[in-house]
């Protein structure tokens, strides 16, 4: 079965959506409206077919927003304001947003289903796989997982709850870049001080990753009231050697958080209620 997918806007993810979709012999419509000589370009050798917005909206069985984080709402404000979205359009919130804005733009779009969506990985050219998350009603998430079958892209039902797929895009990609950032102030230090090489050594070392070691969660909570100190002065190299040491002051305020767990033996659920602020009624005195 062929279906129209309006694709808003098409930048290099979105294009390369479109091209897998068009791989499939579904018709994918973008705006051009506003959009840039390089967006242009990436439309045309997707295969993407240009239309008005308000044509591209009618014509649509399925709107795909891929943009920018920061303009998801506005995006879907412009679907709304146009009104002209059939009863059994559903629109596909892919954007790494949270989930909170994510069910805003699910109020302002009713009665128009809207399946909560996130991209986890590089954009489908060169061999890439990446897997498209989704959440909300089954049956249009279902629809949605379907027009990928066969595919680059690998779709992922996570459930019926609209926050599903934005919540865990975020929560890895929190990490993700944050991870990344912290990497450039790292090296940048040790590079400042003439010890880079000796610091990929130590990284080397290391084949996984943090994110996985969750057991590792409490053991930070009894140890925070050593690493807070420690990271204040890391924040004060950062600082010496001309970087910015705002990163090390927000993760010394965050681990200020287990400040009352010291050498505490907790289990995973303890530690992130401390985290929170709370105080598990299990936690030992």
């Amino acid at each position: 079965m062929t279906d129209t997918i309006g694709l808003l806007h098409p930048g290099s993810m979105g294009s390369a959506f479109g091209a897998q979709l068009r791989s499939r012999d579904h018709v994918v419509l973008w705006c051009p409206d506003g959009r840039s000589d390089t967006t242009r370009r990436r439309a045309d050798q997707a295969g993407l077919e240009p239309e008005a917005l308000p044509e591209l909206i009618s014509r649509s069985d399925v709107l795909l927003s891929l943009c920018p984080p920061a303009a998801a709402g506005e995006t879907a404000a412009h679907v709304a304001e146009l009104g002209m979205a059939g009863s059994g359009m559903i629109y596909v919130e892919a954007n790494a947003i949270s989930p909170s804005r994510v069910q805003h733009i699910a109020d302002h779009l009713a009665p128009m289903t809207v399946i909560d969506a996130a991209v986890v990985g590089s954009p489908p050219v060169g061999g890439k796989y990446p897997t498209l998350y989704l959440s909300g009603p089954r049956n249009q998430a279902d629809r949605i997982a379907e027009l990928f079958a066969g595919t680059d892209v690998r779709p992922h039902i996570l459930g019926d709850s609209i926050g599903k797929a934005s919540a865990l895009k975020l929560a890895y990609s929190s990490y993700q870049k944050v991870s990344r950032v912290l990497a450039a102030v790292a090296y940048g230090a040790a590079e400042s001080y003439g010890v880079a090489d000796e610091l990929m050594e130590i990284a080397a070392k290391r084949s996984r990753s943090y994110l996985v070691e969750t057991d590792y969660i409490p053991k930070a909570a009894a140890r925070a009231w050593r690493w807070g100190p420690e990271l204040a002065d890391a924040a004060d190299l950062l600082a010496e050697a001309g970087l910015p040491d705002s990163l090390m002051h927000a993760a010394a305020a965050t681990l200020a958080r287990w400040d009352g767990n010291k050498d505490e033996r907790l289990d995973i659920a303890q530690a992130l209620a401390a985290l929170r602020g709370e105080r598990d009624l299990d936690q030992p005195s």
